[in-house]
């Protein structure tokens, strides 16, 4: 099978490379790069554990083909954090407790990172939208919730620049 060269930049370092054209972004993540922390629930776009940043969008990476990512920048949850501690987000989600058995934790907070970065003070229908497609068995959404609005407050108190933020 023909392979294709690409070059991509996931979190923080340049990859290039050849890709199988049928591999999806998921399986390039987990079994090329051995960044696990990105999920394979369903495997067919209806969960939102697999979900990363694409260029700055929240994507389900399980629906994407890594060919389509070429020249692109690629976050992950394992970006997040930074050598001076947890992102926020983590942070917020930790101390309200919205982490349970954690399966689905990776993609909720890609998808709060991507709403924080375009809405700084959303709503709760804000950020129920953001999270539509997102499947949690264990909180019940509520403290899901709360911990991305906490977040906010949190992420605006300390002033954040956005472009620092996207660093992380």
């Amino acid at each position: 099978m023909a392979v294709k060269r690409i070059k991509v930049r996931i979190n923080d370092f340049w990859w290039e490379g050849e890709i199988k054209p049928h591999k999806t972004l998921l399986k390039f993540l987990r079994e090329d790069l051995g960044l696990t922390g990105t999920k394979c629930g369903c495997d067919n776009g209806e969960c939102g554990a697999c979900t990363v940043l694409i260029n700055g969008k929240a994507c389900q990476s399980c629906m994407v083909l890594t060919i389509e990512v070429d020249g692109k920048h690629i976050e992950t949850v394992e970006g997040l954090a930074s050598p001076e501690g947890l992102h926020p987000i983590q942070e917020a989600f930790l101390d309200l407790f919205a982490v349970q058995c954690g399966f689905c934790t990776p993609g909720m907070l890609m998808a709060a990172k991507a709403l924080l970065a375009e809405n700084n003070n959303p709503t709760e229908m804000d950020i129920l939208n953001a999270l539509r497609g997102h499947l949690c068995r264990c909180t019940g959404y509520e403290s899901i919730i709360k911990a991305v609005q906490e977040a906010a407050v949190r992420m605006n108190a300390n002033k954040i620049p956005e472009a620092q933020l996207k660093a992380r």
